[in-house]
């Protein structure tokens, strides 16, 4: 973290930078030695780097790495969180190719996104109760086995309905993204700003597994065999977790009955934030469905994974850039949500007015990274929000709740975004992402709770009439 010098008191003189600290922290009244002044060779060098440097926007994460475990959990976290953008694409690219039917391959990886947002909560609130290590171990060797009984099924060409319930089993994945964050708000619970930096770089780590997962997986089926995709996926997980869960040391204690106190969705102010990260992520699934449609109309399909990951890649570096900012954390987070909400509303006319504007998908893939810079400053703001308006006990919970809320939203807006693909144009498909950008705002402005009289002013009482 880097040194900050302390204020200067109105009633001290100016000090020489020639003159060393030690002489200034033994007499700062008095007045310099001249003859100590003239052999010093030349001012002593700043002890912090400019702010706009490349070490000034690292140390905030350097402070963050510092603390002994949290490397370890970290690559725990990433390895078990890369699969989730593998599974989807690599089920639909092992059924399509066995069964030829593109419509079944879809309709296992919906069911299987359903029955995550329906067992997600409950996993979590498991984990708030008994602990990370107890529930996570478990909940994801068995994801990993419905990983694989899928698989198999496809292999030896079992019916249709056992690829539904075989891909049902994986809804037990546990929320690495968000027990990860847990453990951060637990090491750093005295130093918001650096919950501020941990919250923004999970968001990062999330971009950056949404860009590699898919290709991974891609090249994984494409290179070896259809299976191999979802095969390294659910080794991934299994492994990811194990290492993640055996840093105990950083792991914040069960709440044990406590997590049986009143639920998030009762919190104030969360159901509406919770209706807020489902408008963000229609917005996530309408720019993509869209965007693959808009390039498929001009001949450019493989080209769609690219621009995507491009918008990702925005995404991610505006994270990290909001993260190493530690003056984005003052404020409450109230005040600062609607801000970066207008923000992306903003950023997400950019792909519309670049796909009626000239048809490139040059152009297209450099307003998809501007806007893309947009949407990490709001999630990680909103789940800043999250995590204060979850109750005491019931933190993932809570954070599960929004992963939930995201993946609503995504369905939503891969819905929306599809019809109007097909029943209008891709081009005016990109109406729907900004449209979600701004129902988000909207509903942003609303996620603010009433304010009630502090504790400790007492309501002014009117003084009695004269007699």
């Amino acid at each position: 973290m880097p040194i900050r010098p302390h204020p200067k008191a109105p009633d001290v003189p100016d000090v020489p930078e020639s003159l060393d600290a030690h002489d200034a922290h033994e007499a700062p009244n008095a007045p310099p030695d001249r003859t100590r002044l003239t052999t010093t060779p030349s001012p002593s060098p700043p002890l912090t780097p400019p702010r706009s440097s490349p070490a000034a926007l690292l140390a905030p994460y350097r402070t963050l790495f510092s603390r002994p475990g949290t490397r370890a959990f970290t690559l725990g976290n990433l390895m078990a969180r890369l699969p989730s953008g593998m599974f989807g694409v690599s089920a639909v690219i092992m059924i399509a190719g066995a069964r030829g039917s593109y419509a079944l391959a879809g309709a296992v990886t919906a069911t299987g996104l359903a029955a995550t947002a329906v067992a997600g909560p409950w996993t979590a609130r498991l984990v708030d109760r008994y602990g990370q290590a107890r529930v996570a171990v478990p909940a994801a060797l068995t994801a990993a086995l419905g990983s694989l009984a899928l698989l198999l099924c496809v292999r030896f060409d079992a019916p249709d309905w056992s690829l539904f319930a075989a891909y049902a089993a994986t809804a037990t994945t546990p929320n690495t993204g968000g027990m990860s964050r847990a453990r951060w708000r637990h090491l750093f619970r005295e130093d918001p700003a650096a919950v501020h930096t941990a919250n923004s770089f999970e968001q990062a780590a999330d971009e950056l597994c949404f860009m590699l997962g898919p290709v991974l997986a891609a090249f994984l089926c494409g290179s070896l065999f259809p299976e191999a995709g979802t095969l390294v996926a659910a080794v991934l997980l299994a492994a990811g977790v194990l290492v993640f869960a055996a840093q105990r040391a950083t792991e914040p204690p069960p709440a044990g009955a406590g997590a049986r106190g009143r639920s998030p969705l009762r919190s104030r102010g969360m159901p509406m934030l919770l209706l807020t990260l489902a408008a963000t992520g229609a917005l996530f699934g309408a720019m993509e469905v869209v965007t693959l449609a808009y390039a498929d109309a001009r001949g450019h399909r493989s080209a769609a994974g690219v621009i995507l990951a491009l918008q990702a890649a925005g995404s991610c570096a505006a994270g990290l850039a909001y993260g190493a900012l530690r003056t984005a954390a003052k404020g409450p987070a109230e005040r600062r949500l609607p801000w970066c909400l207008l923000a992306m509303t903003g950023l997400m006319t950019l792909p519309g007015l670049s796909a009626w504007a000239s048809g490139s998908l040059v152009l297209l893939a450099a307003a998809l990274l501007c806007a893309g810079t947009g949407t990490a400053p709001t999630m990680v703001t909103a789940m800043t929000l999250v995590q204060r308006r979850s109750p005491e006990g019931r933190l993932n919970e809570g954070m599960s709740l929004a992963v939930t809320a995201l993946l609503t939203g995504i369905a939503a807006g891969s819905a929306t975004g599809g019809s109007v693909v097909e029943h209008l144009s891709p081009r005016a498909g990109y109406v729907v992402p900004a449209g979600a950008a701004a129902l988000a705002l909207l509903l942003g402005l609303l996620t603010r709770p009433r304010r009630h009289p502090h504790p400790s002013s007492p309501p002014s009482v009117p003084p009695p009439p004269a007699p």
